[in-house]
């Protein structure tokens, strides 16, 4: 049987490095199954942050990286549709069947209700979990409820006692309890399926053999278990891969670290080495071995059971070491003029950047102080560029940190869509717009008089808007940005 396995990244953002991550071990398995099929679904049903945008961006990004699919929305084939969206009548369908069963049931639950169930078992010192208030309604009621219009989800029935076990590809047999497994919401209130019902469906209907995904999913495999063996069916070969890690051991975050398949492209680093890079992560190398390989080379010599459980440190300085050998030992002097051509023809950096210096310079020797920044990484910033602003230590760092905010919330990210929510500031803050711009001038373009502010921004990006915001926040006393708490097994 031909291998089929599938990358299925969310449309809500940058996408992140961890989908090149996960789509290497896809190609592996491809490869050593002697060809087979990779699938690219799109799961965008969080509607309130799924773009189109963001979809233009994972398949330009993917493609950059050297990843081809055989299915997709941009693609087709024979198993689509491949928007989780346009698969709604497909999930109604399925999720019927498991309500007929006897194996979900209709959860009127507020939200009020849930939280203040929640801050109990809290206090009492119990795993939040749902506690079967809706759990055996009688059907007359169901109904009744339901045609007043009563908001309502489905949750899926889950034992009460005994261990879940199975084999993980990489951490080998894992057992959870059932009672640590919540009755998951796998219908919403919008009609739109929640991952969990989703991803079994579309895995099965798709014709999946093997599954490769993050190990923050691995707590969640119970209930996709459970949900194969409600509809009758088996469970593919399954493999969670630990996640990628900084040198001090702590989960790669996107608040905190460069993530953005974009911002690597954007920096000017080479597809090969990023892969290189990727692939060493999993693959030990002998003492004299040579670290510099190609993505066949990766797939020939990957296995699960040299994957670290402990996670791959995602050292930048080895990248960009990687990064320094490809470009001077793999790249013939015409292949090096065409990516650096290319880098800044995708960028769109340097006819634009050009033709906003015009209205800076007075003779061409100037254009490098005036377009330079729209090419360089990260910003050697300090305080003391800063001490000659208006405005105080804390405004500036509440002005950086809501121009981040607005960086970071921006979906058409263009000049004019930027000036407005950075203009809006003026009002959020009480601070004059032409003080507000000031330190974003710094930030952004390295100095207090640079090319026009929201037209820049939008040349370089938002992710690398995103990492100079960061690196200027760095330099003032402020608190950290609060962590995400969402995890997999949020209710919706």
């Amino acid at each position: 049987m031909p291998v089929r396995v599938r990358l299925a990244p969310s449309p809500t953002g940058d996408p992140h490095i961890g989908l090149a991550y996960t789509g290497l071990v896809n190609e592996a398995l491809i490869a050593q199954g002697g060809g087979g099929q990779l699938v690219l679904r799109i799961e965008d049903t969080d509607q309130t942050r799924s773009t189109r945008a963001s979809e233009e961006n994972i398949y330009s990004s993917l493609r950059w990286l050297g990843f081809q699919w055989h299915e997709g929305p941009d693609v087709g084939g024979p198993h689509g549709p491949y928007r989780q969206t346009e698969r709604r009548e497909i999930y109604h369908k399925y999720a019927a069947q498991l309500v007929e069963k006897g194996h979900a049931f209709t959860c009127f639950c507020t939200p009020q209700r849930l939280e203040t169930m929640r801050t109990l078992q809290r206090k009492t010192g119990k795993k939040p979990m749902y506690d079967g208030h809706c759990l055996n309604l009688k059907a007359e009621d169901i109904a009744a409820r339901k045609a007043a219009g009563e908001p309502h989800v489905l949750r899926m029935k889950i034992p009460t006692s005994g261990m879940c076990t199975f084999t993980d590809g990489i951490y080998g047999e894992v057992s959870i309890p059932w009672a640590d497994v919540d009755m998951q919401v796998i219908m919403k209130a919008d009609g739109l399926p929640t991952y969990h019902l989703a991803v079994v469906v579309d895995d099965h209907l798709m014709g999946i053999t093997h599954i490769v995904r993050g190990e923050e999913w691995l707590p969640s495999t119970p209930k996709h278990l459970k949900l194969y063996e409600y509809f009758g069916w088996q469970m593919p070969p399954i493999m969670h891969l630990p996640v990628l890690r900084n040198l001090d051991r702590t989960k790669l975050s996107k608040r905190k670290n460069h993530t953005s398949i974009r911002w690597f492209q954007g920096q000017g680093y080479l597809p090969q080495a990023i892969i290189n890079f990727l692939g060493q992560s999993f693959v030990r190398t002998a003492e004299g071995e040579e670290e510099i390989m190609t993505r066949e080379n990766f797939h020939q010599r990957f296995t699960p059971d040299v994957v670290s459980k402990a996670g791959a440190v995602f050292d930048l300085g080895k990248l960009e070491w990687f990064n320094g050998r490809w470009l001077r030992e793999k790249l013939s002097e015409d292949d090096y003029l065409a990516h650096v051509q290319r880098w800044a023809a995708e960028r769109n950096r340097l006819k634009q950047g050009l033709l906003l210096a015009r209205s800076r310079i007075t003779k061409f020797s100037d254009l490098p102080q005036w377009v330079g920044p729209l090419f360089s990484g990260s910003l050697a910033l300090t305080a003391a560029d800063f001490a000659h602003l208006k405005t105080t230590p804390a405004q500036t760092a509440s002005i950086l940190q809501a121009a981040l905010h607005v960086v970071e919330k921006q979906q058409a990210f263009t000049a004019a869509t930027l000036w407005d929510d950075l203009k809006a500031l003026e009002t959020t803050l009480g601070i004059k717009a032409r003080l507000i711009t000031a330190p974003l001038f710094v930030a952004i373009g390295g100095k207090a008089q640079g090319l026009p502010l929201t037209e820049s921004m939008e040349l370089l990006g938002s992710a690398l808007c995103r990492d100079r915001l960061k690196q200027a926040l760095a330099l003032f006393s402020t608190p950290e940005e609060p962590t995400e708490t969402a995890t997999p097994d949020a209710e919706e």
